[in-house]
């Protein structure tokens, strides 16, 4: 019951935050004609908006991913899914999954509410995926490299830097072994390394 509580409660807060966002894209992004997607199989082709531009007519497929877990905070990083426990099956996450359609992840974080119903101000970081999947190949960093570096079955739980990143200024794997039933697996890439690199840009 608590369980499928939290969803219901996961799943509102989703809702809410949609409508904030989209309010956000008509005010900021003047050039653009932006269309919320509500079809299921969309969704999970890692497409939650399209971003048209008005001159060009050229579609950009939107994945939003926001950090609802840590309302009221203000974090420098972002957790990039590599993969997760179903069951007794391993899954790839949506970083380096190849059925993804997403153009652009549009990170949301430094969420806040001025009550428990209303979203009052958040960031958000647009994050080119083709240019990200690069800069990480040019490091030797993909999905192979990253899952060398653990056995999502053993009682490892935290942070592991790696040999590719500067775990301060750039990132380094975090691996959720005992607080997540999914025991996933994230890249933790520092926002402002992926700015610098030319991968991403703040849209407010």
């Amino acid at each position: 019951m608590g369980v499928q509580s939290n969803f219901k409660k996961d799943l509102q807060k989703e809702k809410e935050l949609a409508v904030f966002l989209d309010t956000l894209y008509q005010k900021h992004l003047k050039n653009y004609h932006t269309e919320r997607i509500h079809n299921y199989k969309q969704q999970l082709q890692g497409i939650d908006a399209y971003f048209t531009h008005k001159k060009t007519r050229k579609v950009y497929a939107i994945d939003e991913k926001a950090q609802l877990d840590y309302i009221g905070e203000d974090l420098p990083t972002f957790a990039f899914e590599i993969n997760y426990l179903k069951g007794d099956s391993l899954k790839k996450g949506w970083l380096f999954d190849t059925t993804k359609t997403t153009d652009f992840y549009a990170l949301i974080t430094a969420i806040y509410k001025d009550d428990p119903d209303k979203f009052t101000s958040c960031k958000i970081t647009l994050v080119n995926r083709s240019k990200l999947i690069a800069l990480l190949k040019s490091k030797k960093i993909t999905q192979e490299t990253l899952c060398s570096y653990i056995d999502v079955k053993n009682k490892t739980h935290g942070k592991i830097n790696i040999k590719e990143l500067h775990n301060y200024q750039e990132g380094y794997l975090y691996f959720s072994s005992n607080n997540k039933v999914e025991k996933p697996l994230n890249l933790i890439l520092k926002l402002d390394y992926l700015i610098e690199n030319g991968v991403a840009k703040r849209l407010l």
